[in-house]
């Protein structure tokens, strides 16, 4: 018998509660049989079945047996990948800036490279006085991602209906912007859509942010590096003082409470941006001493770094947002070959990184359109990525990056159900998403044109 039930959209609010009611009603136990299973822990099932139970992979295989409980789909024709992870976000922050990617050669500018401006400083009020790095300036670290994240943001809907299941979200305001959470794309509440609520603390190189300027601390790209350098000493001694005092309270002062500080030594991670050459041998060593765990995010120029990132173990963030000439660029002012070269390259930085054993993950960069998203990987791949490792840039690679790969990233047995199911190559021009599973809910993209709905249907 087959069961079908629809819910038709009326606005995006509206249609995003009704899905989740109606996912929420309908099984929680899914069969998809005679399917192409591409897991990336492990080499391709070419007919297989994966079960879904309770939000979880229940079983996957090629000789298995679907449960009588179990809502079947033919997956004949079809292959079933892991959910795509967007490794460094801002969807589900309603008007979130965007990542700042230090220097001009980020989007292919020959003019001198400058750090990222924030957004204007207000005019009702003069910005107050930053004497020095004890004030703290353009430190933000306390913000969590976690808090923000609104269950109803539309970029939520867009993203899972291009074939994404999870992002890596971040505040991206201020030298340390906040930290970051890692959460599936599908729930009604935001508290239950996250996975892990610390996943690294966001840094950026600023020098034009609210209340900092030339006249102002840190007003110059070795004062902030000199800031971080700072906030990381001054981490380590809040650490050690507390430690002290937790041991000896007696006859020793208390110390003060710095929420940035404690916020800071609570992230497991820093995110350093680094596009062209120069920043990744900068921030490679920068993460080394300040012995943190680091990530870079940018990459457009890393094909030049492989042997330095390969030693240091440092995993790459590409940006999917490849350099291009700035549409307000001088038409007389020429570019230089280095920006020409770094043009011409950058989309096969991934391909570099893959051949020399550096990890690396894809982040959609402010791209407005997911499914753009998609067409940036396919550029990447035209540019000698290999396929495989291409879906593996796009799911398993990030989770480990993150240290989530126990819970996301490939399609194994006790993993969140987070899956996309395509009519082809994940890749390929003409492919279509034809389910997504976000912790075994699922759901159906609909073509552009027509009204949305959201149906369950199968064979019991």
């Amino acid at each position: 018998m087959t069961i079908r039930f629809s819910v038709w959209r009326v606005s995006p609010l509206l249609f995003a509660a009704a899905v989740w009611v109606q996912s929420a009603e309908g099984p929680q136990v899914f069969a998809i049989l005679n399917a192409r299973i591409v897991s990336v822990s492990r080499i391709p099932i070419e007919k297989g079945t994966v079960v879904i139970r309770d939000g979880l992979i229940d079983a996957v295989g090629a000789n298995i047996d679907p449960p009588a409980d179990a809502w079947v789909i033919d997956g004949a024709g079809l292959t079933v990948y892991p959910g795509l992870i967007d490794a460094l976000s801002t969807w589900g922050i309603p008007g979130a800036a965007p990542v700042a990617t230090t220097g001009a050669m980020r989007s292919g500018s020959s003019t001198t490279p400058t750090a990222a401006v924030a957004s204007p400083v207000s005019t009702t009020a003069p910005a107050p006085a930053i004497s020095g790095p004890e004030d703290r300036p353009s430190n933000t670290s306390y913000l969590k991602a976690a808090d923000q994240i609104v269950a109803t943001d539309r970029s939520i809907a867009a993203a899972r209906e291009a074939g994404f299941t999870t992002a890596i979200t971040f505040p991206t305001t201020n030298i340390f912007a906040g930290q970051g959470a890692i959460f599936n794309l599908a729930g009604e509440r935001a508290g239950g859509m996250i996975v892990s609520p610390s996943a690294g603390m966001y840094i950026a190189i600023r020098t034009g942010a609210p209340g900092i300027g030339s006249r102002t601390f840190p007003g110059s790209l070795m004062g902030v590096i000199a800031y971080i350098r700072q906030i990381y000493l001054d981490a380590d001694h809040y650490k050690l003082a507390n430690e002290i005092y937790a041991s000896h309270p007696q006859g020793l002062q208390r110390p003060a409470y710095d929420r940035t500080l404690a916020a800071v030594l609570e992230s497991p991670r820093i995110l350093l941006p680094a596009s062209r050459a120069v920043e990744v041998d900068r921030m490679v060593r920068l993460g080394q001493e300040l012995k943190r765990s680091t990530v870079l995010y940018g990459g457009a120029e890393a094909w030049r770094s492989t042997e330095l990132l390969q030693q240091a173990k440092t995993p790459v963030l590409v940006s999917l947002k490849w350099p291009e000439r700035p549409p307000t660029a001088d038409p007389e002012s020429p570019d230089s070959l280095r920006v020409l070269e770094m043009r011409a390259k950058a989309p096969s930085t991934p391909g570099v990184l893959a051949k020399a054993r550096v990890k690396f993950a894809f982040y959609s960069d402010g791209i407005a359109n997911p499914k753009d998203v998609m067409k940036a990987v396919k550029k990447a791949i035209e540019a000698g990525l290999a396929p495989a490792d291409a879906v593996r840039g796009t799911t398993l690679s990030a989770a480990e990056i993150y240290n989530v790969a126990d819970r996301l990233g490939s399609i194994d047995k006790g993993k969140i159900a987070n899956l996309v199911v395509t009519d082809g190559d994940l890749f390929q021009d003409r492919t279509k998403v034809k389910y997504v599973f976000v912790d075994g809910m699922k759901y159906e993209p609909q073509a552009d044109s027509g009204p949305a709905r959201k149906s369950v249907e199968g064979t019991q």
